[in-house]
């Protein structure tokens, strides 16, 4: 049964917000490029929230250091302790969301911890927000909340770090997170400490004037 949300007006009318599935996959993707606020950084980690700049949609990932792309994630995103975090989306209609994205996204994870360089992710970043017609270095400042001149060499050489360690996020992203993907999140999360993984439900809510959007996180463990 699809679920509602009731908004109230000044008035005190109900204006009720029905469970609206996303009608593309890419519908889902467009929202997080533009608004990767919507991974809730504060469900990830309460207390000292996630926050996160977008390097590019569909980032390549190579066989080989020196080889061509092979497959490309959905989005890469980094967050201010410059961890790479990999996010894959796919509507919850989708039946590879039960079990190929979870293969799929560990691929993606090996790979790219052995061939993406931390200068490579740099570039890509600039290239993207400068194409944009954004400043690379105001997001970047944004990210890290800096108030003078951002440290920009220091953080890509603690995205080096990471990717050296292989510390990295995989997320999955779905209108709707079935119940054995939400299991096997919670078991690679509780056995792969260099790397979290989870999960994270966004619905759609809409009226004939209003959209809302609620995410919720899953397959966070008590460590």
């Amino acid at each position: 049964m699809a679920e509602r949300i009731y908004t109230r007006g000044e008035k005190g009318t109900l204006e009720p917000l029905k469970e609206d599935p996303f009608s593309t996959e890419d519908e889902l993707q467009k929202l997080i490029a533009e608004y990767p606020e919507l991974l809730d950084g504060e469900q990830i980690r309460p207390g000292a929230p996630r926050r996160w700049i977008l390097i590019t949609r569909e980032k390549g990932i190579a066989k080989t250091s020196d080889g061509a792309a092979w497959w490309s994630v959905d989005h890469l995103i980094i967050d201010q302790d410059a961890v790479p975090t990999l996010v894959e989306v796919k509507r919850g209609s989708n039946t590879e969301i039960r079990r190929t994205i979870v293969g799929q996204m560990l691929e993606y994870a090996a790979h790219a911890a052995q061939t993406w360089t931390a200068e490579e992710l740099r570039r890509t970043f600039e290239d993207s927000n400068c194409a944009s017609g954004r400043d690379p270095n105001e997001a970047l400042a944004k990210l890290l909340q800096a108030d003078g001149e951002v440290d920009a060499d220091g953080f890509w050489q603690s995205v080096a770090t990471n990717l050296a360690a292989r510390r990295l996020r995989l997320l999955f992203v779905a209108d709707d997170i079935p119940d054995p993907l939400e299991r096997v999140v919670e078991f690679l999360n509780a056995q792969m400490p260099s790397i979290e993984v989870l999960a994270v439900e966004i619905k759609q809510f809409r009226s004939e004037s209003m959209q809302a959007l609620v995410p919720r996180v899953l397959g966070r463990t008590a460590a």
